[in-house]
């Protein structure tokens, strides 16, 4: 199988070019410099150059927050691009996984998001990612997965564990939101979800993350504990609890978006597993490197 891997460059596109199998398959990565799925004609023309069975579409524009005063970049990455993709999906039998979020829900739900539950994002980085996923559905509805997930770190690039290991480091205390419920997820087992994905081809949308549940201060605390255990950190600072009120953004958060995994776990038989034990795998990852 040959895949296209769109994306390349940022924390999921890097751990897939790790653990993707080589075995059987040939996997084309690109970075936005190589492809921006943005433009059309471009995108056109090297997808029918390369001519993919299956398209992994990791690439995004993810600055939650800039994303308010930018929201024409915002769209063109997340909305226009999967567009496009999707439709030349559709026009040559390729099979597309598009990743979107949990940001395409308010957080007003208490429960975990099925995948038909309603939308109702609060932000434009979350709206600009509706769009992508509509577009995707509408245009190619029997050979496209839309793949929501949340909270997504890993050793790679920019996000919340590599933020608050070097606040941690420079700091001699911290404050972190405490009523904002969600579950993080590891680059490693969205992976594996996509390796499940890539063997079984559904159509449709599926949730993934970690196993469990957290806050982003349950968050933060682990870190501590898990960087320290494995001497990525040296001293412990103290951590303090506070609501998302003290630490308002220019984008609105969803106060609770855990997603129901069950359909995937029944349809592509991968488990996540509890997000703790994936937190270990990435600090000693960070540690070994």
């Amino acid at each position: 199988m040959k895949i296209v891997l769109l994306g390349a460059q940022g924390q999921l596109g890097l751990t897939l070019q790790q653990t993707l199998p080589p075995a059987g398959h040939e996997v084309i990565a690109l970075t936005r410099a190589e492809l921006d799925i943005s433009n059309e004609s471009q995108l056109r023309a090297r997808l029918s150059e390369i001519k993919p069975d299956a398209i992994i579409n990791a690439a995004a524009y993810t600055a939650v927050d800039a994303a308010e005063q930018d929201d024409l970049t915002a769209r063109a990455a997340n909305a226009a691009g999967p567009k496009y993709l999707a439709s030349w999906a559709a026009e040559n039998q390729t099979w597309l996984l598009h990743i979107s979020t949990d940001f395409v829900f308010s957080g007003r739900m208490y429960r975990p998001y099925t995948p038909t539950d309603q939308t109702d994002p609060l932000s434009i980085y979350g709206r600009t990612k509706l769009e992508g996923e509509l577009h995707v559905r509408y245009l190619a509805p029997a050979n496209s997965l839309v793949l929501r997930t949340s909270w997504v770190y890993s050793q790679f690039g920019r996000n919340f564990l590599k933020t608050m290991l070097r606040l941690m480091a420079e700091k001699d205390s911290l404050s972190v939101v405490d009523d904002q419920i969600g579950t993080p997820t590891s680059t490693w087992g969205l992976a594996r979800c996509i390796d499940a994905a890539l063997q079984h081809k559904p159509a449709g949308i599926l949730h993934w993350s970690d196993a469990g549940v957290a806050s982003w201060y349950d968050f933060a605390v682990a870190i501590q504990d898990e960087a320290l255990r494995a001497g990525l950190l040296y001293k412990a600072v103290p951590i303090r609890a506070i609501p998302g009120t003290a630490y308002p953004t220019p984008a609105k958060r969803p106060s609770f978006s855990v997603l129901d995994k069950q359909d995937t776990i029944a349809q592509l038989h991968c488990a996540p597993e509890h997000w703790r034990h994936e937190l270990v795998k990435v600090i000693n990852a960070m540690r070994n490197s």
